[in-house]
């Protein structure tokens, strides 16, 4: 067996325990700050934080949990928008730690720990010509990300992170440690493929079956004026079946860096193989509005570095962020016309909205994972200015209330349920969910999806009264 280990060496040597920290410990402010990576803090505050070093140390974070009836919530990477493991009271098991990846090439498979981030898999499953879709900002930890669902690079083709999921090691509301596999824990791998926050367990290892790695990658990019917004994004819509699944295809809508104004972009990755050959981007030439763009990128070489430095950029750190999105199913027109509120009203600066062509991959039965349509409408907003935070979220979230009639769901990734409820889950899987919880999580040790007192818009706005 060949592997390769992420920045935490192995874990065979014990640890020496976990990091236990009170609240009013002189320690507790910064742990708290740091398990979220979004600059704006959530007004939450748990009653203890744990840092983990290994699973034992996990272990032992549950076991003193349930004697001490705190609930739990749990931090991988800390990119959640909201702070989603960040509750009032109970216990947040901090697993930043917990980085640790090896690599089976012979068996096409990886085991890796939450807070692994993206471009350390990408390093670590280079050299074995392998590719995992991981998340598109650099900063995800795969935790979050994957049991989330995890639309990832590629996840067009290679279908959501979740989907590739053989195995997890996770610690049960009981206290001990499992390896969970489809033969001896079958609801509890459905769970974890795509339930999110609502997940009733720590995972401290997740086991991955690998993809080969494309033998090229190639970005298409083409910015045009953005009156021709409505044209460009039904252009997209219609286009999107005679691109390969190969290629990742969105937009963005609102700030671009670099030309003093907002404007609307079209964006293609190709991931090519020999089976697909190369020339998978020529159908951007042909959109009959290409003459009118004011800067274009055409079909050039990139690599995943490259890729996660522009995805870096796109909400880059120390920014104050809100993001919510909706999967939005109807006529190009239909999603276009309800959608005006969210467009014409975005606030200036680094605001835009992405429109993500991605769904409609099969779904299976052995996975929770359910909420898809074609399109995904995702505002993001950065700022800076305290006093600007009900503003921001307001829009970020209220203006998502117009295309509410064509949802089809939201993705766990973004977090928003507190704020604009909606269902991550098909009915059918949120109830099946709720069951299984029931029979491994019975007195409700670990904290599920977020209330809407929690929200960071009802912080926002008690603080905007006050």
């Amino acid at each position: 067996m060949s592997s390769s280990s992420a920045s935490h060496s192995p874990q065979s040597a014990r640890s020496t325990g976990p990091v236990i920290i009170r609240r009013g410990d002189a320690r507790y402010e910064a742990a708290r700050l740091d398990a979220v990576w979004n600059e704006r803090k959530p007004d939450r505050f748990p009653d203890v934080i744990v840092i983990a070093s290994d699973e034992q140390d996990v272990v032992q974070a549950v076991r003193l949990a349930r004697a001490e009836g705190l609930a739990i919530g749990v931090r991988s990477g800390g990119h959640s928008w909201v702070g989603n493991g960040v509750r009032d009271g109970g216990m947040l098991i901090d697993l930043s730690r917990l980085e640790e990846i090896t690599v089976d090439p012979v068996a096409r498979t990886a085991t890796v720990q939450p807070a692994a981030k993206g471009p350390a898999l990408q390093t670590a499953l280079e050299p074995h010509g392998l590719f995992f879709p991981t998340g598109h900002a650099p900063t995800v930890g795969i935790g979050g990300f994957i049991l989330g669902g995890g639309y990832g690079w590629n996840s067009r083709h290679l279908g959501p992170a979740c989907l590739s999921i053989q195995a997890i090691d996770v610690v049960l509301a009981d206290g001990t440690l499992v390896h969970a596999t489809d033969e001896n824990h079958p609801d509890l791998l459905w769970a974890a493929r795509g339930s999110g926050p609502g997940f009733f367990g720590v995972v401290t290892r997740f086991h991955l079956d690998l993809h080969p790695r494309p033998t090229a990658i190639r970005r298409t990019v083409h910015t045009y004026p953005l009156e021709l917004r409505d044209e460009v994004l039904a252009w997209s819509y219609a286009t999107l079946e005679s691109l390969s699944t190969a290629v990742e295809f969105s937009a963005k809508v609102g700030f671009a860096p670099g030309l003093g104004a907002p404007a609307v972009s079209l964006t293609a990755t190709a991931f090519c193989t020999p089976e697909t050959g190369e020339d998978l981007l020529a159908p951007l030439e042909a959109a009959p509005f290409r003459d009118r763009a004011v800067r274009a990128l055409v079909d050039q070489p990139t690599t995943m570095a490259e890729l996660y430095e522009i995805a870096d950029r796109l909400t880059p750190a120390g920014l104050r962020w809100a993001v919510d999105g909706i999967w939005a199913d109807g006529s190009v027109e239909e999603i276009l016309t309800a959608a005006r509120p969210v467009f014409d009203t975005m606030p200036d600066g680094a605001s835009f909205v992405l429109w993500m062509l991605w769904g409609h991959y099969p779904p299976r039965p052995g996975a929770c994972w359910s909420a898809q349509a074609k399109a995904y409408l995702s505002p993001n907003s950065g700022w800076t200015d305290p006093a600007m935070d009900l503003s921001h979220e307001q829009w970020v979230h209220g203006a998502l209330g117009a295309v509410q009639h064509l949802s089809k769901g939201l993705q766990f990734s973004d977090n928003n349920i507190a704020d604009r409820f909606d269902l991550g889950l098909s009915p059918d899987n949120a109830e099946r969910l709720e069951k299984i919880r029931a029979a491994y999580d019975p007195d409700g040790l670990f904290r599920s999806y977020m209330a809407p007192g929690e929200s960071t818009t009802a912080y926002a706005l008690a603080t905007h009264r006050k």
